[in-house]
């Protein structure tokens, strides 16, 4: 089928044609680790995740390389390091701070189920390219050096605005752009910035210092994927100025007419109807929703949290809310009765994903969700095939959905303290009394079972006649 992607430089959705078909490449912007990452941030690595999973389903999983960078040089780091770890050297705080908050978010996003990228590059492990092209920007006469600083050139550069689509003026009214009167332009951006002695600091022709945000992105993109390469992606939030001083700065270092072919943005999030914010008490952390009680009185799994985000289509703003995640857990219930008796691993055709999939269609996943919920629908009233149930699976698992077997889907609660033994125990003895007709015994063993958090499923074997029963943790 032949995939579709909206691209944010041409504002036009066109048909997505790989540099080389053998080597598709896709960069996305990655955390800067400082703070558990909101669930704002996890809307990129999601929405990415699911674009890796169907490029990987078209090229092969070798012709892939998706590249999603840690951003570990930043002042609010310096900050966070400085007012958490009063007692050590600023350098041990930061080191401290980045390496637990790099392992948290690697945490959390595993949690949600996505795939690692095959390329987790640093900031601090790419100083020395970054140097590289400031050097060649000021060669060629993009940047310039003033106070110890060196800053881009925006007026050079001819194409300056082509993805915002605003004018130099626009930009930089209201921008988040420093005012400095070394600079030529206000909308002028730090490539390099001088480092007093107690902050990070590496050596460079300007003096020992560190570099901006920008530059970080387009050294790393460059280093890994290349001059040019085939899909940037990010939130709508970095369209300017990150991703503009992004394109700019690495056209105008390697002479290319484009960075990227294709730019991809996803939508903003919302919390109940309102901006999130700490001064509204809405801040949802990943961590607090898997682990904590923090969002509806409850800890949420990692597929609803994913389910949930993809039931809105990536380019739309999406507004969190607790009906939204009780929906995708009672649709994902459905799902895992319908696959039951087949594993994660088992091998199928992800067939609502070949044929007619609205996924190809710019990454429709509620148009696929509804496809996908249809033929559980559709197939729960019928006979269906084991090899129905498997293809199911392996086409919900391009969404990154279903990694579980239905047995641990409904018991993924039972590490929080149950008695698995016991709850078997019961269940038999509960058996038993139902077999002998004792039914206040039998009654008793729900109700206890039912106390202890745990629901009963009764169900007839179709080939012996028997009555079996299977178990679930109470949601």
């Amino acid at each position: 089928m032949t995939l579709k992607l909206y691209n944010t430089l041409t504002r036009q959705k066109k048909v997505f044609k790989p540099i080389d078909a053998s080597n598709v490449r896709m960069y996305a912007c990655g955390p800067t680790v400082y703070d558990f990452a909101h669930i704002g941030n996890a809307r990129p690595v999601i929405v990415f995740d699911v674009l890796y999973r169907l490029l990987r389903h078209i090229y092969g999983a070798a012709s892939v390389r998706y590249v999603r960078n840690i951003t570990d040089v930043d002042d609010k780091i310096n900050a966070r390091a400085a007012q958490e770890h009063p007692d050590l050297p600023l350098n041990e705080a930061i080191a401290k701070v980045t390496s637990e908050t790099t392992r948290q978010f690697h945490k959390d996003v595993a949690a949600l189920g996505v795939l690692p990228p095959d390329v987790e590059p640093t900031c601090t492990g790419h100083i020395p390219q970054m140097v590289d092209m400031i050097e060649v920007l000021i060669e060629k006469g993009h940047a310039y050096e003033a106070e110890r600083h060196v800053l881009l050139d925006v007026a050079s550069i001819a194409s300056y605005g082509e993805l915002s689509r605003r004018s130099l003026d626009e930009m930089i009214a209201g921008a988040r752009v420093e005012v400095a009167p070394y600079k030529k332009n206000p909308a002028d951006s730090v490539l390099w910035k001088p480092s007093e002695d107690l902050q990070p600091g590496w050596p460079s022709p300007w003096g020992r210092g560190r570099p901006g945000w920008h530059i970080e992105c387009s050294a790393m993109a460059k280093e890994h994927l290349g001059e040019v390469f085939d899909i940037h992606g990010g939130g709508i939030d970095l369209v300017f100025p990150h991703h503009e001083n992004e394109i700019a700065q690495s056209r105008s270092a390697h002479g290319t007419k484009v960075m990227a072919n294709v730019w991809m943005h996803n939508g903003f999030l919302q919390v109940e109807g309102h901006k999130m914010s700490k001064s509204l008490g809405n801040f949802v952390t990943i961590h607090d929703l898997l682990r904590t009680d923090n969002f509806g009185g409850r800890k949420w799994p990692g597929e609803v949290l994913k389910l949930a985000m993809l039931m809105t289509h990536y380019r739309q703003p999406i507004d969190w809310t607790q009906r939204r995640l009780a929906e995708a857990e009672e649709i994902l219930n459905r799902w895992y009765r319908y696959v039951e008796n087949t594993l994660p691993d088992d091998e199928g055709s992800p067939s609502l994903i070949q044929q007619g999939s609205q996924l190809y269609n710019d990454l429709d996943t509620p148009g696929t969700i509804q496809q996908l919920i249809a033929k559980a629908r559709t197939s729960a009233a019928m006979d269906f095939s084991y090899e129905q149930r498997v293809n199911f699976r392996s086409s919900a698992n391009i969404l990154g959905l279903l990694q579980y077997s239905t047995e641990e889907w409904f018991r993924r609660g039972v590490e929080q303290g149950q008695d698995v033994a016991e709850i078997e125990r019961l269940i038999a003895v509960r058996s038993t009394a139902r077999a002998e007709k004792n039914w206040p015994e039998a009654d008793r063993i729900r109700d206890q079972l039912d106390a202890m958090g745990i629901q009963l499923l009764d169900s007839k074997n179709p080939e012996t006649g028997q009555i079996e029963t299977t178990w679930e943790v109470k949601r």
